[in-house]
């Protein structure tokens, strides 16, 4: 029984591999309190199990979708306790959905910007006559 424990248990490296992160992207989220403090070999390392290894894949899902730590930690306080009803997990998502919206919107204004700065200089010139370079460097 304890050698099949023991295989099932890995190393940082092992989590962080499959979880497809770095190393120190685990310990970050371990002192930000996301993950649970592993076990320890009697050498002192860090030994981590399938729930780490899960709850690290459910944190890259949430940090893939732009989700912040904050929403993260909210998320994971009702996936730690199943037995709470989810409406306001479905909040959650709706107002990340709206700030999403926010930054598509200043995204598409971004783009209308740097299209009208790309016209400033619509072939090749020196240096000191690029429309664009000439326009970036005039005050607001």
């Amino acid at each position: 029984h304890v050698r099949s424990r023991r295989q099932r248990q890995m190393c940082i490296r092992d989590r962080a591999k499959r979880a497809d992160c770095l190393v120190q992207t685990v310990r970050f989220y371990e002192s930000e309190g996301l993950l649970l403090d592993p076990a320890r070999s009697e050498g002192n390392f860090r030994l981590y199990d399938d729930a780490h290894l899960q709850r690290l894949l459910f944190i890259r899902r949430c940090r893939a979708k732009d989700m912040t730590l904050v929403e993260i930690r909210q998320l994971l306080s009702f996936r730690d306790r199943p037995e709470l009803d989810c409406g306001e997990v479905n909040s959650l998502v709706d107002s990340h959905i709206a700030q999403v919206r926010v930054k598509i919107k200043e995204l598409r204004e971004l783009e209308r910007e740097l299209i009208d700065l790309r016209r400033l200089c619509d072939s090749a010139r020196t240096a000191r006559e690029c429309g664009i370079l000439n326009s970036l460097s005039e005050p607001a």
